[in-house]
């Protein structure tokens, strides 16, 4: 099904825009599902709905209607063999705070007939615990352990939406694109790994329409904070042992050395500034290796995961030579990354959110932007610069020089190349930054 013809979502005006359908559900979900169909039915026969859908729905529903996906009838990928649940399970970071999340929402889950579900990055749902009855009415719309639940499979659902928009998300009866979904609510809160910044999955509680409160939302958000807290700690550990054995180590390292875990976090250093962490290519192997961060170095592979890092000389610090080819590539959902090829080899970074926000701000803006500009860009706030002069700080860390300042841009002489999206909508579609909410019709593509 393609997209009205006449109307699209956000166009039309609408009348009673104001009401809290949420409040409205906790109250009187029969009265407030009611209405809710009723907003739907118009979206998706091109009209202008009696109340306009909430901003996250709107952009949700818009996305569904331009993928293809069926508001009348589920599709149900197939399920993942046992063995291979098992098997993300175990790769997995979210094992790691199943106790937490059992202990903050499964007995919460069960009293108020919800269900609590734990999805992958995939949308793959790992973990299902809570309320019988309702597990049971969840087998029946394929609510299973190794279905598929993200938004393109399934529609605007608790557990999808939330992966692509990357916060916490209620949907609310028929917010769900597919009718067959509108006797749940659902509220689902991504999980990031704060190690390295990736998304790990998403932790929702879901159930019977009638079951709804408002601040169900707010709990998953709290307790998958803690989770994330959780992991965080986990970290903190982990970087103490290898520190034990870091320290005598480099004792008997003559020059600029650092040991350092997988994820580039820093266990301790001599001949050299403390770092707290240097950003690593994907796979780094043992031997000669340019780091973005540092220039060329010595990679040795210590036991229990770490890597002591030899640098040369202070002079052979990077400094990225003319003609670099700079690839943003900001076209997947998900995960954006930087790619950066020149004289002294190739490496990508996966970008976080707020980072990819920037770059995209710097890309459209070759000439370059001062941090005041750049916070109203991010946040509708020029006073806000103290906060971006310290993320491109941070940028300027990992990217070699790539990024210049006083006005901030792109270095002079790279060759940039920006990856969008095939809908322009839909870049950064995790993004509130008021630049690329602007940008979201307006192509940006290559770049000399």
């Amino acid at each position: 099904m393609g997209p009205p013809t006449h109307w699209r979502f956000g166009e039309a005006p609408v009348t009673n825009s104001t009401i809290d359908l949420l409040r409205l559900a906790a109250t009187d979900s029969v009265r407030a599902a009611r209405l809710l169909k009723g907003v739907r039915d118009a979206a998706l026969a091109g009209q202008a709905p009696p109340v306009g859908p909430r901003p996250v729905i709107e952009a949700s529903w818009d996305r569904m209607l331009r993928g293809g996906v069926d508001p009348d009838h589920d599709y149900r990928a197939g399920l993942l063999a046992l063995e291979d649940i098992e098997a993300r399970r175990r790769a997995s970071p979210l094992h790691e705070i199943m106790p937490v999340l059992r202990d903050g929402l499964v007995s919460i889950a069960d009293a108020a007939q919800h269900i609590m579900v734990v999805a992958d990055a995939d949308g793959r749902v790992l973990w299902r615990e809570g309320h019988a009855s309702v597990l049971r009415k969840a087998d029946g719309h394929g609510f299973e352990l190794g279905a598929d639940w993200r938004e393109s499979t399934v529609g605007t659902n608790g557990v999808g939406t939330p992966l692509v928009v990357r916060r916490p998300v209620q949907v609310f009866s028929a917010e769900h694109f597919v009718r067959t979904h509108h006797s749940w609510t659902c509220a689902g809160s991504p999980v990031t790994d704060p190690r390295d910044g990736r998304l790990i999955g998403v932790v929702d509680l879901s159930g019977p329409v009638d079951t709804m409160h408002p601040a169900t939302l707010a709990l998953v958000h709290s307790v998958t904070r803690l989770a994330e807290a959780e992991l965080r700690n986990r970290h903190l550990q982990s970087l103490d042992r290898l520190r034990s054995a870091a320290v005598p180590l480099l004792s008997r390292v003559p020059g600029r050395a650092l040991v350092v875990d997988e994820n580039g976090w820093t266990a301790a250093v001599t001949g050299m500034p403390h770092v707290d962490r240097v950003p690593l290519p994907r796979s780094v192997t043992a031997g000669r290796s340019w780091l973005a961060a540092l220039g060329e170095c010595e990679v040795e592979q210590l036991p229990g995961g770490g890597r002591l890092l030899r640098l040369g000389s202070a002079s052979d610090a990077p400094h990225p030579a003319e003609g670099l080819t700079v690839v943003l590539d900001l076209s997947g959902a998900r995960r954006s990354t930087l790619t950066v090829a020149g004289g002294a080899g190739t490496w990508t970074h996966d970008l976080s959110p707020r980072h990819a926000e920037l770059l995209y701000v710097l890309a459209a803006h070759p000439s370059g932007r001062t941090a005041a500009e750049l916070a109203a860009d991010l946040f509708g706030d020029p006073d806000r610069a103290v906060t971006v002069r310290a993320e491109l700080s941070r940028v300027r860390r990992y990217s070699a020089g790539l990024i210049e300042h006083r006005p901030y841009r792109f270095r002079d002489g790279a060759h940039l190349r920006v990856l969008l999206p095939d809908a322009p909508s839909d870049l950064l579609p995790h993004s509130l930054a008021p630049a690329v909410v602007r940008a979201r019709g307006i192509p940006l593509g290559d770049r000399p």
